[in-house]
């Protein structure tokens, strides 16, 4: 990778997620030293002392690329993602909560006033004998101070912004980041909209595990599975995995560890609801041809939702639950 003539200005966000795209960024290791010689991080709260004014200062398209990771589910997230839009000439979603959402948007299916009270009022780590919620206003000692206003509904960053092109994975597998940031310094590039440094194909076609086009009878949860074949398909042994339905470029990691695909990677080309598609899969593959048998064996699959939406609530046909009106 050649460096340009004028460094690069890079900037990179972290919005409503746990923090592991900026770990999957330090996982390309010693090359990330090649990032240093061709580019400038001007944006990034995690590591430089960038303020949001300083950002707000600089001319329009003065970044030549962002990263934004995190889903957006408050003001201030929706805020910074219409700055970085207003100022990059490139804006990435980076990592899963950008592009669909992430783990946040599984609190989508809920009310907001349900998720703070669970996180409030009964989470298992929570001391709350007063009940004391945060407000988006209050005043101390003459001072306003203010929070930011938490959305009943999390967004993917497509939803919010345009976005120019998408990263996937949680965390980015260390040759996806790399392979991407290869196609944006050398222009080798996408149709707007498209992904980086990913592949096309299913996660399947990675997998060291063979089909044998054995029928599914029931399902296990991982941790009480014990494989009776090493070698044969995780979901004909009755495990859910995703792999039918995500697209490849992260090795198969999980699998390759004998866990089954979770489906951080998103859906392949082509398919609008990953959940779906798995859930498709799964229906061709139950040993019944009768619908009460079906459902009983369906049923043995713990949440649902969590299981085929983990990644992908905000980008799916649903995106929350039904709100009362």
């Amino acid at each position: 990778m050649e460096a340009p003539k004028e460094k690069l200005k890079l900037a990179f966000y972290w919005g409503a997620s746990c923090g592991g795209c900026e770990i999957s960024l330090l996982e390309i290791g010693a090359k990330l030293l090649k990032v240093v010689e061709i580019a400038d991080l001007v944006f990034c709260p995690c590591l430089v002392d960038t303020k949001y004014k300083d950002v707000e200062a600089m001319p329009d398209g003065y970044i030549n690329v962002s990263f934004y990771n995190g889903a957006v589910r408050s003001s201030e997230n929706e805020h910074i993602a219409k700055l970085l839009r207003q100022k990059s000439q490139v804006l990435v979603a980076y990592g899963s909560c950008a592009t669909d959402g992430g783990v946040p948007a599984l609190s989508n299916l809920y009310t907001l006033k349900e998720t703070k009270h669970r996180a409030y009022h009964e989470s298992e780590s929570t001391v709350n004998p007063d009940g004391v919620e945060p407000v988006p206003e209050s005043s101390v000692n003459g001072y306003d101070l203010h929070l930011p206003t938490l959305y009943n509904t999390v967004r993917k960053l497509s939803d919010v912004v345009k976005v120019d092109f998408k990263i996937p994975g949680c965390g980015t597998a260390p040759d996806t980041t790399w392979n991407a940031i290869e196609q944006l310094v050398t222009g080798n590039l996408p149709e707007p909209g498209g992904v980086l440094g990913a592949g096309r194909k299913a996660v399947c076609e990675e997998c060291p595990y063979e089909r044998r086009e054995t029928r599914i009878t029931g399902f296990h949860r991982p941790h009480t599975y014990v494989p009776p074949e090493k070698d044969q398909c995780l979901l004909e042994q009755g495990i859910v995995c995703m792999g039918p339905a995500t697209r490849s470029g992260c090795g198969a990691m999980c699998l390759q560890a004998k866990l089954p695909c979770r489906g951080c990677y998103g859906p392949l080309p082509g398919i609008e609801d990953q959940g779906a598609k798995v859930i498709a899969a799964i229906g061709s593959l139950v040993a019944s041809e009768d619908e009460e048998e079906i459902k009983n064996v369906v049923d043995q699959i713990v949440d649902p939702a969590g299981t085929f939406y983990r990644f992908s609530m905000a980008n799916s046909y649903m995106v929350r639950r039904k709100l009362d009106e």
